[in-house]
């Protein structure tokens, strides 16, 4: 296979929304959250057994962060857990209207 064989298109950023998926955007947005879960968890080295402790939040729950099944979360909860790791955390939402399709 060459590099003429492929096609070559730039994603929206938001590989949910690039996939036609209806709930991208919550999708997206729990997927950054348990990106960053899982960081932290990484930076200080901690098994889900320890921060189940620290947190109070249950092993499976970190397990399933760690394996990407995040449809039993709420983004609330990714958020609450993401606070008990790192009470320093700031998240921020931005609400933008989709562009209208032009009219011709």
């Amino acid at each position: 296979m060459t590099e003429n064989d492929c096609e070559r298109v730039r994603g929206s950023g938001n590989v949910f929304r690039d996939f036609n998926d209806p709930h991208a955007d919550l999708k997206q947005a729990k997927a950054i959250l348990a990106a960053r879960i899982i960081a932290v968890l990484d930076e200080r080295s901690l098994t889900v057994r320890k921060v189940a402790t620290l947190t109070g939040f249950t092993t499976a729950d970190f397990s399933r962060i760690r394996n990407a099944d995040l449809g039993r979360f709420t983004l609330d909860r990714l958020i609450k857990m993401l606070a008990a790791l790192d009470s320093r955390i700031r998240v921020t939402v931005h609400v933008a209207s989709e562009p209208s399709e032009r009219r011709e």
